[in-house]
């Protein structure tokens, strides 16, 4: 069965923040890094993946996506902060 996930990424603390959802999480998010996902991230240099969380289904994925685009932002923030505090990059725990 395939995994799929939801993403925050930060251009640092408290900076500018960004939410997706991908079926290969070390991909997009190197995609975001190397700036060969062209957009927001790239023209905010929102590169720090900050939070994730796995689902099983594509559609609950999104629906997870949406409704987390739908918060306020200290939300997101304190959710970021109960499970990663010093706003580390969990990119490298990936690859």
């Amino acid at each position: 069965m395939k995994d799929y996930y939801v993403y925050k990424l930060a251009s640092g603390k408290h900076g500018t923040l960004y939410i997706g959802v991908t079926n290969d999480l070390a991909r997009r998010i190197d995609e975001h890094k190397t700036g060969a996902a062209p957009g927001f991230t790239e023209k905010y240099d929102v590169k720090s993946l900050v939070w994730y969380e796995v689902h099983q289904s594509i559609e609950v994925a999104i629906q997870r996506e949406k409704s987390l685009k739908r918060w306020y932002r200290q939300w997101t923030i304190d959710q970021i902060e109960m499970t990663n505090p010093g706003w580390l990059d969990l990119y490298d725990s990936l690859v």
